[in-house]
C-alpha cells in the first residue's frame, strides 16, 4: 500500500528550484548526479495522449537514507506556454525499511506533478532536478533525465467527410413493456377511486342508520347512571372517578336537552345557562349542590359521606327523568292546543 507522507524525508524549504536545462556528463559537474527513474503516466489510461489529458510527470528514488532532506524545483508557473501544472509536488513513501540495530533506515520515494496541454504536439520537459542533503554529508544535486510528451488530436477523415443537415429525433413505436407502468398506474389509480366511493356511500349509510336508531338522551344518561348505583366506588380513592361519571352524564344530557353546552362549562356557568328553563326550583338546587359537592371532590380532595355518596345518583335519576317527563308534557299541551285551534 502506498504510504502518501514524507516519513523522515525532510523538506528544506529555503532550497527552491526552477526548472533549467538538462543536465550534461556528472563527470564535468562535480556534486550533480544525472539519474534514471523518471517518468510520465496518464492518470486516465488511453493508447496516446489527448488534448487536455491529465499525466503524471516525476520521478522514482530508491535507497532514500532516512533523514535525507530534499528541495524540489518551482513548477507554479508551468513549463512552458503549451504545457501547464495542474498539482503541485507531491511524494509519496513506496517502501520502507528498517535499518539495523544504530542504524538509519531506507526509504523508496516516488514525487510528481500533475501537468496537461490544450495543445496538440511534441513538447521535449524539462529535467527534474532536485537538491538533496544526506544526514552528515553536505549537499548534491540529482538530475533526473527529461522526457518527451506527444499530444494528440481526434483525428478527422477529410476524404469521407461530408457536411449533413441537423437530423431530427429518432421515433421508435411504443411498446407494451414501455405502457405497462402507464396502465399499472390507471388500473391502480381506478381501484382507489372505487375504494373511496364505496367506503364513503358505506360510512354515510351507517351515519344515517346510527341516525334513525340514535336512543333518546335520557335513555343514554339513564343507563350510564345506572352503572354507577352501588357503593363499590365510595371509596375516597375512587370518589373522583365516580363523581366525574356522574356529572358527566347529566352533562350530556343537558347538552342534548336544554342546547347548554355543558361539556366546555364550569358548575356555576351550567346553571346560570339552565336558570331560564323550565325546571323545578327544588331540582334545580338539588342539581346543582350535586355538581358543587363533585367540583370538591374532584378538585379539593373532599371525602364524601356515605350519605352524600348514596343520594348522588338518585338526584342526577331524578333530575333527568322529571325534566324529561316535563318535556313530554310540554310537547302534549303543544300538540293539543294545536289540535283545539283546528276545531276553532
Amino acid at each position: 500500500m502506498r504510504i502518501t507522507a514524507f516519513l523522515s524525508a525532510v523538506i528544506l524549504g529555503s532550497c527552491v528550484l526552477s526548472a533549467r536545462p538538462a543536465v550534461p556528463d556528472s563527470g564535468s559537474r562535480p556534486g550533480v548526479k544525472e539519474m534514471d527513474g523518471s517518468f510520465l503516466e496518464q492518470i486516465q489510461k488511453r493508447d496516446s495522449v489527448l488534448v487536455a489529458d491529465q499525466l503524471r510527470y516525476g520521478f522514482r528514488l530508491d535507497g532514500v537514507v532516512e533523514g535525507t532532506g530534499f528541495a524540489f524545483p518551482d513548477y507554479s508557473k508551468g513549463f512552458r506556454d503549451s504545457v501547464e501544472v495542474v498539482s503541485p509536488w507531491k511524494l509519496d513513501t513506496l517502501d520502507f525499511s528498517k535499518g539495523r540495530k544504530g542504524e538509519a533506515g531506507t526509504l523508496s520515494l516516488e514525487g510528481s506533478v500533475i501537468i496537461t496541454s490544450f495543445d496538440a504536439g511534441r513538447y521535449v520537459l524539462p529535467p527534474i532536478a532536485l537538491l538533496r542533503r544526506m544526514p552528515g554529508s553536505g549537499v548534491d544535486t540529482l538530475v533526473f533525465k527529461p522526457l518527451t510528451l506527444e499530444v494528440k488530436t481526434i483525428p478527422v477523415d477529410t476524404a469521407t467527410f461530408k457536411i449533413h443537415d441537423i437530423k431530427g429525433q429518432i421515433k421508435y413505436p411504443l411498446t407494451f413493456k414501455e405502457i405497462l407502468p402507464y396502465l399499472c398506474g390507471g388500473l391502480a389509480l381506478a381501484a382507489l377511486v372505487a375504494l373511496a366511493v364505496y367506503y364513503i356511500r358505506r360510512h354515510r349509510k351507517k351515519g344515517l342508520l346510527g341516525m334513525l336508531h340514535k336512543e333518546p338522551a335520557h335513555i343514554i344518561a339513564l343507563r350510564k347512571l345506572d352503572h354507577l348505583r352501588g357503593n363499590k366506588m365510595w371509596a375516597p380513592e375512587k370518589q373522583k372517578a365516580f363523581y366525574s361519571g356522574v356529572t358527566d352524564a347529566l352533562r350530556e344530557y343537558i347538552v342534548a336537552r336544554y342546547g347548554v353546552a355543558a361539556m366546555e362549562m364550569t358548575t356555576k356557568e351550567i346553571f346560570d345557562g339552565l336558570s331560564g328553563k323550565d325546571i323545578p326550583d327544588d331540582l334545580y338546587n338539588e342539581a346543582r349542590e350535586l355538581f358543587e359537592r363533585a367540583d370538591y371532590v374532584k378538585f379539593a380532595k373532599y371525602a364524601a359521606t356515605d350519605e352524600e355518596n348514596a343520594s348522588a345518583v338518585p338526584v342526577a335519576v331524578r333530575f333527568v327523568t322529571q325534566t324529561y317527563q316535563t318535556e313530554i308534557d310540554s310537547e302534549s299541551r303543544t300538540e293539543n292546543d294545536g289540535i283545539a285551534e283546528e276545531k276553532k
